[in-house]
């Protein structure tokens, strides 16, 4: 607030400096136009001359001595219609009958009126010139202290604005104590260390984001990777279970019975388990492997990007089998029955594993969890733009999209309202969209007697 007032009485200094300036100026100019008024003739003075002088005369003082004491001219002519005086009678001088001893001889002519005003002319001229230099002066050195009191220092806010938009918070600003502007250069320099201030508060706040994620990771990786060995170890068991019995003698007291059953045949309670069942635990502990693999590698990614980030992941397009496509959608028995409509034609596409697996459980995790009904696959080859794709047509028989939601659901954080009473962040489409289109190919959705995704990978 000082600081304020201060700026406020410095603009008042220099304005009432300015106004006294000019009045003082006024003032002699008035006094310069009053003055502007000559003197009047004494006539009586002027008879005295002439007296004088046609006293000396008749003495014998010559003519050219007489205009030299009384500062006339004298002509000596008795015609009225002289080109001479016809001058004289122009520029107002005083002409008077020049007759000493009662004898006209001519005319005495004073013509000081003329050399009254050239010497006043000059006088004034010199004077205002004089008022008119003081008054320049007085400018320019208005000009300077205004330059150096309010110009300058705009002028290096200017410089580091420009430098605070580029980012460099490192340079202090000069205050100059005895600035008018040193209030608001001190404000501007307060704003820059608070700037700098908050950037170095946003920078340790990333760095603390990106640590806790990085924990989180560490964290979520350690028992995946203990479910992971755990797989591998059962596994490895039940594989070695297989091989034995099949090892074993097909009579006696052990071996394999009419159903395919396999026993211990050491005891009349022992358990008996089918060959296709320890298969099937086989696949599953193999499918829990993977999952456990998939998560390892998407929490390595989080290492990188947090939640609001996950569309600056890096997506590959490199060449990959379309056979990969398939067994992923035959891996998914989790999500209940998934049917497919025919093969996928045998080629090469561009895709990004991990980022096709996710893609694919996000858009069979999304129709298990609003539909709920069975889910059919298709596959087919198609061409647009110059280009090849294979499409995969995903579509189940639920309710469908609202209307009003169906042009929103690939935008970030976006959720529908059949996803309210659902868990979810509402970027699971906003990422097959993105990772899609990142992979070259594409993304469509609609519904139609359900609700249907056509992902588009294309070919090589």
């Amino acid at each position: 607030m000082k600081k304020s007032e201060g700026t406020v009485k410095g603009y008042r200094k220099i304005i009432v400096f300015f106004i006294l300036l000019m009045t003082a100026a006024l003032i002699v100019l008035v006094s310069m136009s009053k003055s502007g008024t000559y003197k009047k003739r004494d006539i009586a003075e002027y008879n005295d001359k002439l007296i004088g002088m046609e006293e000396e005369y008749l003495r014998g003082v010559s003519a050219e001595e007489l205009e030299k004491r009384y500062g006339c001219r004298i002509i000596f002519s008795k015609n009225f219609v002289d080109g001479e005086l016809s001058a004289y009678y122009r520029d107002n001088a005083l002409i008077i009958d020049f007759a000493p001893g009662g004898e006209y001889l001519g005319k005495a002519v004073w013509d000081d009126t003329k050399s009254a005003y050239n010497s006043a002319r000059k006088k004034n001229l010199i004077v205002m010139l004089t008022v008119w230099g003081v008054i320049t002066l007085c400018g320019l050195i208005l000009i300077v202290i205004l330059y150096f009191a309010m110009i300058r220092p705009v002028k290096e806010l200017n410089r580091f604005s420009t430098e605070i938009a580029r980012g460099n918070l490192d340079t202090p600003i000069p205050i100059r104590k005895s600035s008018i502007s040193e209030g608001f250069t001190e404000s501007f320099d307060l704003m820059r260390e608070e700037l700098k201030a908050s950037r170095e508060r946003e920078i340790l706040a990333d760095k603390a984001k990106k640590e806790m994620v990085a924990d989180l990771s560490h964290d979520i990786k350690t028992p995946a990777a203990t479910i992971q060995a755990t797989c591998e170890v059962l596994e490895m068991k039940v594989r070695r279970k297989l091989g034995e019995e099949q090892n074993e003698p097909t009579a006696g007291s052990s071996g394999t019975d009419a159903s395919g059953e396999i026993g211990s045949g050491r005891s009349n309670s022992a358990i008996t388990v089918s060959r296709d069942e320890l298969e099937d635990v086989i696949e599953k502990v193999q499918s829990i492997s993977a999952k456990t693999e998939t998560i390892n590698s998407i929490m390595g990614n989080v290492f990188h990007a947090s939640m609001e980030e996950l569309d600056r992941l890096e997506v590959a397009q490199v060449e990959e089998s379309t056979e990969l496509i398939e067994n992923y959608f035959r891996s998914l028995k989790d999500y209940g029955t998934i049917i497919l409509d025919n093969e996928i034609p045998k080629c090469l596409v561009y895709m990004d594993r991990l980022r096709m697996e996710q893609v694919i459980d996000n858009v069979i995790g999304n129709s298990h969890k609003y539909a709920g009904t069975d889910i059919h696959v298709s596959f087919d080859e198609l061409e647009g733009s110059g280009k090849k794709y294979i499409r995969v047509r995903v579509c189940d028989n639920g309710p469908g999209v609202d209307e009003d939601d169906l042009p929103l659901i690939t935008e970030k954080y976006f959720r529908g309202k059949a996803a309210k009473n659902q868990s979810g962040y509402g970027i699971g489409m906003h990422l097959v969209k993105s990772y899609m289109e990142k992979m070259g190919g594409g993304m469509e959705y609609y519904n139609d007697n359900g609700f249907v995704v056509e992902l588009l990978l294309k070919k090589v």
